[in-house]
């Protein structure tokens, strides 16, 4: 039995989805490939469950203005900053640092209340544990 002029066969019709579904497979692979390889973005700290010697020196020190986690807050009308998004993001650790131990109004210097090591130690707990930089900056 001849099929009807116009009318594709059971065969052809599968065979012209062939090549669609090879697509779509090979696709599929690809993306989930892509997926499998990339690195799962780094979770940031919390601060109040982190045992860290840094973590301690934040909430003795920068908690009361800048917030138990670093997300900023209001004080008196004036809004703190956070240490973990927007503009202290765009600093550099040599910034950071400078702010830390001169301080910049409102913020006060710490030059006094930390030692060196500390303050060094902070810019890189806010950089790479709040802002989840890597040492190379990105």
């Amino acid at each position: 039995m001849n099929p009807k002029p116009g009318v594709k066969s059971l065969k052809a019709k599968t065979e012209d989805r062939r090549p669609k579904i090879k697509f779509v497979i090979v696709f599929i692979f690809i993306a989930f490939s892509i997926a499998c390889t990339q690195t799962p973005p780094k979770r940031s700290i919390v601060i109040a469950e982190s045992k860290s010697y840094e973590a301690s020196l934040f909430r003795q020190n920068c908690a009361i203005c800048h917030g138990t986690e670093a997300n900023g807050k209001e004080i008196d009308g004036k809004l703190i900053p956070s240490l973990r998004y927007g503009a202290a993001e765009a600093k550099s650790e040599e910034e950071i640092y400078q702010q830390i131990k001169h301080g910049k109004l409102p913020m006060p210097a710490f030059e006094n209340q930390l030692t060196e090591e500390e303050i060094r130690r902070m810019v890189k707990f806010i950089r790479h544990d709040l802002q989840g930089k890597s040492e190379t900056g990105n």
